[in-house]
């Protein structure tokens, strides 16, 4: 098991995310989807990469001091490895310095390992979103976590 490494996702990571994507999700965004995405210079991409390998990503679209968690997802044989929260941290810390003083994010209710990983970091429940989900259809829950707490 080699070193993981957190940095900014490029090009060369896309396709590896689309199939981490696919693997998790239900409607999974599409190689041209991350690629538009990281076109977008208010948006922030990070990849967790063993080796040459893409073993995690997350993503966030920011808007004045906001910024909305998309994904975090991590290759199913890896995770249980706190991969997901070290990408929330450097996601955090990526956020802090775009100026990101509230994050928020969606999650289905049923996920709790996500529900408390999140929780664990500092988020915190602000709300159901009836029926956000498709496939199978299911409430997300909207969290959302202060700059001033700590992950």
């Amino acid at each position: 098991m080699e070193k993981i490494e957190i940095r900014r996702m490029r090009e060369q990571d896309v396709s590896q995310a689309a199939a981490i994507e696919k693997e998790n999700f239900s409607l999974p965004w599409t190689e041209e989807s991350f690629r538009q995405a990281l076109e977008k210079k208010e948006n922030i991409y990070l990849t967790a990469l063993e080796g040459e390998q893409v073993v995690g990503y997350i993503g966030m679209w920011t808007v004045l001091d906001e910024g909305e968690i998309t994904q975090v997802s991590v290759k199913r044989e890896c995770q249980g490895r706190h991969i997901g929260r070290r990408l929330l941290e450097m996601l955090e810390e990526e956020g802090k310095r775009a100026g990101v003083a509230s994050f928020f994010l969606e999650v289905r209710r049923s996920n709790a390992p996500a529900i408390h990983l999140y929780e664990n970091c500092g988020f915190s429940v602000q709300g159901i979103r009836k029926n956000f989900y498709e496939n199978p259809r299911e409430d997300g829950i909207l969290m959302e976590k202060k700059v001033a707490s700590h992950c």
